[in-house]
């Protein structure tokens, strides 16, 4: 039986606090709910909207507490003394007891607490986000956000109608971090946080930055999601990945939408991580690359994105499965001996009204001046990197897919928009920095930020710039007055190259220099050679549309493009659907068409490209001084008149050296001569006019002995057959 509370006097909660806790609008809720001696007794204060009655369960009796708001929810009730307690809540209907939040003291931390107000605390996902913990001997959630300019932030959800009057959070010092633990809530629960900001104004509900998982689109809530079971079986690849990464290692990159790749159920929905796990590793595996590069896997609202709007840096998307079938993919990669690289996207982030735009009713994470903080052509918002709490958010999110998903690699989008204020901008448009330049001072240092704090607490990691002007050193480390990434995509190769093999072969010629200017600056950074979704989408057709001719000529001339990537100074990438002359532009709503591997000449691409990157990985001449001059040298880099290019590739002292030759025209040439760096018998290894790849075996068969006959600056040569639209590859023996 009940005992009946003791009259509450009025003062025991004042009136303005209650009407401020029924409206939502107090901004220090834990200052009036929960217990509190006043005036020499205990007095229990909670709002619990939908309830008749409320008691207080204690071991000492039950205590009524009184309703006096007029049925607003709003109970208050004196406690015989300070003690545990449960809320026993009754209506018509129904009866439910619960811990009640406003029992519980902080769960942040004095040194969380100081980092955070510092802008310093590299693992803010430690700190903030969603977690499920045991607080107090009660298991629940805890919840924490940045929101410094709120008056008043609460987490709302199904569990409690998304009434964002009835968990308002505690609001930390000076720090602009609001937390609150929820008892009861566990894994899987929905949730948003309801923001009053300056003056009252209420914001959309927001979705949580550090959220570690999403509903699926189009709903945009954050879940809860554990990231503290991992359950990982990669040692062996963790262990000596720094080696696989290094700037002598062969590395072949093949690029991946996972929502495309391939489809299931007759087009109708992505693969699973799971399925992924199977069989994207297993098929990147028996192609030969070294690693998979995954645009960008953050949750975000729009399909049509393909991942480069984030609203949830720290959610892998839901498209395809939760945080923990995505450590499974990236575990599974690694079992098999493939690194795992991950789309970061730092330079942008979408309007959409639950994510970080306006967050909390100010410009928190963007620029107030769309000068600043607007990209015109993306008609995105633009992170304000200066600002030292938004800095640490994007550096301690890098971190975390490095440490909490074991990514091996971050390549880092349109650095360019990053490093320049005007970018795409017409005068006027855009605010000069403290010395009248237009260099981002601010995205400079977080960049370099960034690149110091994952090298040095990732070992063995890779970074990777998508950067597309002249901007000197981005692959040069900090300390030496870089921007410190481990490598920079050649975007000057890549458009001098394929502006070259789009021309019919008899203009070639007017053109030769083309292929050989990117040598000029080969060794100004460490570069990745870059065939990217972006050069097979909006108009441009696939790489077999862009070749010239008809029929097997577009195939051959395919072959002898990739012949000539893979053998050119720089590491290796492919979107997927190139390796086997994906006929049509790729299109993120679809899958590949994988039926073209029934037909000879696109299975023998597929072909080709395996046998690429085998001989990539076997032969030491084409990886080891990828990045060095010393392993380059040119042999023939002027004979326009036959669209030839020989060159020789040399590795480490010991290593075989290798022998290119590229005729980019349909004419075979019988008995050209090429010099040799050495005198013997050189074994032709590749030949991209191989039947396997749909050529028609015209070449070297048993390869050709050197005569004592200078040629191009060598005293040894060979007349040598070029078949037509091929490249073929001698190694020493």
């Amino acid at each position: 039986m009940a005992r009946k509370a003791k009259t509450v006097a009025p003062e025991l909660v004042a009136k303005e606090a209650v009407r401020a806790i029924v409206a939502g609008a107090h901004a220090d809720p834990f200052a009036v709910l929960g217990p509190h001696e006043r005036d020499g007794r205990v007095v229990l204060a909670a709002f619990v909207p939908g309830a008749d009655r409320l008691t207080a369960l204690t071991a000492a009796g039950d205590v009524e507490l009184q309703d006096i708001d007029n049925g607003s929810g709003f109970f208050a009730g004196v406690l015989p003394e300070r003690m545990a307690y449960r809320l026993r809540a009754e209506n018509r209907e129904t009866a439910w007891e619960f811990d009640d939040p406003y029992h519980f003291g902080p769960v942040l931390g004095e040194m969380d607490e100081y980092l955070l107000g510092e802008g310093t605390h590299r693992r803010i996902w430690h700190a903030l986000g969603a977690h499920v913990i045991t607080h107090g001997g009660v298991e629940g959630v805890h919840f924490a956000v940045w929101a410094p300019n709120a008056e008043r932030v609460s987490v709302a959800g199904d569990f409690n109608l998304w009434d964002g009057r009835r968990h308002p959070m505690r609001l930390r010092g000076q720090t602009g971090v609001w937390e609150i633990f929820i008892p009861g809530l566990g894994e899987g629960t929905v949730y948003k946080y309801d923001i009053r900001g300056r003056g009252g104004e209420r914001e959309p509900m927001k979705a949580d930055p550090v959220g570690f998982g999403s509903e699926h689109p189009p709903a945009t809530g954050s879940v809860v999601r554990r990231i503290d079971r991992p359950d990982w079986s990669d040692e062996k690849w963790m262990k000596g990945r720094a080696r696989a990464q290094a700037i002598d290692a062969p590395v072949s990159v093949y690029e991946v939408h996972l929502g495309s790749w391939r489809r299931a159920d007759g087009g109708a929905r992505p693969l699973s991580y799971r399925e992924l796990a199977e069989s994207l590793v297993d098929y990147v595996a028996d192609m030969g690359f070294t690693h998979i590069e995954l645009l960008p896997v953050s949750e975000h609202p729009f399909d049509g994105s393909w991942g480069y709007q984030p609203t949830g840096l720290f959610a892998p998307t839901i498209r395809h499965g939760t945080p923990d079938e995505f450590r499974e993919l990236v575990n599974a990669a690694h079992r098999k001996g493939l690194g795992v690289l991950l789309d970061w996207v730092p330079g942008h982030f979408p309007t959409d009204p639950h994510g970080l735009a306006r967050f909390d009713g100010t410009a928190l994470y963007e620029h107030e001046d769309p000068r600043e903080g607007f990209h015109q052509d993306w008609n995105t918002l633009i992170y304000n990197y200066g600002r030292a709490e938004v800095a640490n958010y994007l550096i301690s999110n890098a971190l975390y897919w490095l440490e909490e998903y074991h990514a091996d690699g971050l390549r880092v989008d349109a650095v360019a928009s990053m490093l320049y204020r005007d970018y795409s901008r017409a005068e006027g448009q855009w605010i000069p920095n403290k010395d009248g330049g237009r260099e981002n001072y601010e995205a400079i240092a977080l960049l370099k930020n960034m690149n110091v704090t994952a090298y040095g607490e990732c070992p063995g990691i890779m970074t990777v710039a998508e950067e597309s002007t002249a901007f000197p050193g981005v692959s040069r480390p900090v300390n030496h007055g870089g921007l410190g990434f481990g490598f920079k995509w050649n975007m000057g190769w890549m458009n001098d190259s394929l502006r070259y093999i789009e021309k019919d072969p008899v203009y070639r010629k007017h053109h030769h220099h083309q292929m050989t200017f990117s040598l000029h600056y080969a060794w100004s950074e460490n570069y990745i050679l870059p065939i990217s979704h972006d050069e097979v989408v909006h108009g441009k057709g696939s790489m077999l549309a862009k070749m010239p001719g008809e029929g097997e000529e577009k195939f051959a001339n395919l072959r002898a493009y990739y012949s000539f990537m893979w053998t050119h100074p720089g590491k290796k990438l492919l979107f997927m659907g190139c390796e086997f002359a994906q006929g049509v532009e790729w299109s993120h709503s679809r899958s590949l068409d994988w039926h073209l591997l029934d037909q000879p000449q696109h299975r023998g691409i597929q072909n080709l490209v395996r046998d690429l990157n085998r001989i990539y990985r076997e032969l030491p001449a084409l990886h080891v001084n990828d990045c060095r001059p010393e392993g380059f040298q040119w042999l023939e880099a002027n004979d326009a008149e036959n669209s030839v290019f020989a060159f020789v590739r040399r590795g480490g002292p010991d290593d075989a050296q290798v022998v290119v030759a590229v005729n980019f025209t349909p004419v075979e040439r019988r008995a050209y001569r090429l010099g040799f760096p050495a005198e013997g018998h050189w074994h032709e290894c590749f030949n991209s006019d191989s039947a396997h790849y749909g050529g028609q075996n015209r070449g070297n068969l048993g390869g050709v002995e050197t005569e004592p006959e200078p040629c191009h600056g060598q005293a040894q040569s060979a007349g040598v057959v070029l078949p037509p639209l091929s490249a073929v590859i001698f190694r020493q023996e």
